[in-house]
């Protein structure tokens, strides 16, 4: 979270659940006008595969979802939308390492 807001995110929720779909979004936070859902995922190494792989088709469709029901509850429901996933390793030795992919994927 305190990543994003250094690179001027405003985070809004942090771990939204409802109680209409299983899930939960971890961060949500304003990109200027832009309105992001940013799943996050840690890892302690890179040896078997990176992060953001483990944002499949089924976690997409969840994310999807969630995003739905989120929109559902503002006042504004027409405002762009984009999906974010921020990888973050915290490797032993090593400063923890940030990348923020932003756009990762879309409502299709």
């Amino acid at each position: 979270m305190f990543h994003l807001r250094r690179l001027g995110f405003v985070v809004t929720a942090q771990g939204w659940r409802t109680p209409k779909a299983h899930g939960d979004l971890d961060l949500v936070a304003w990109d200027n006008d832009v309105l992001c859902f940013v799943e996050v995922k840690t890892r302690t190494t890179r040896a078997v595969a990176p992060a953001e792989a483990a944002v499949d088709t089924d976690k997409k469709r969840m994310l999807r979802k969630m995003a739905h029901h989120y929109l559902r509850q503002l006042p504004d429901r027409d405002v762009p939308v984009r999906f974010d996933i921020l990888s973050i390793y915290f490797e032993a030795g090593r400063s923890a390492e940030f990348t923020l992919f932003r756009g990762a994927f879309g409502w299709q």
